[in-house]
């Protein structure tokens, strides 16, 4: 089960025309768990940092923690998606995305809504 979660992130980056470049490292534990980390370089040299730590419950994958850190070309962050438990006044709480100087509601992403939502950002700009 855990093993499809990732082949499903791995597929989803693979399929991506705008990643240029994965380093993806898979750490897989005990009880059906899995540790992800690394980033994947875009066409325009924007880069997504990517930790996300999943395990197998009643088999079916549940992200316990993730973030998901995209910054330009120069490192400035231009959105973060996050569970981490310190925006208590969001309404999503734990989960949230920063954006610039504020951190607003949102839901945990699925990678590739982030690669759209990183595909558009790209479009965007040029």
């Amino acid at each position: 089960m855990i093993e499809r979660f990732v082949e499903e992130i791995d597929k989803a980056i693979a399929s991506s025309p705008i990643v240029l470049s994965s380093n993806i490292q898979k750490h897989f534990g005990p009880r059906n768990t899995v540790y992800l980390k690394g980033n994947l370089i875009f066409i325009d040299s924007s880069v997504l940092e990517i930790a996300i730590f999943a395990a197998k419950f009643r088999n079916t994958p549940v992200i316990n923690k993730y973030r998901l850190h995209y910054m330009n070309s120069n490192k400035e962050m231009i959105f973060r998606y996050d569970n981490a438990s310190h925006h208590p006044e969001v309404s999503s709480f734990p989960h949230h995305k920063h954006i610039q100087n504020k951190v607003v509601h949102a839901n945990m992403p699925s990678i590739k809504d982030v690669l759209n939502e990183i595909s558009a950002i790209i479009i965007e700009s040029r």
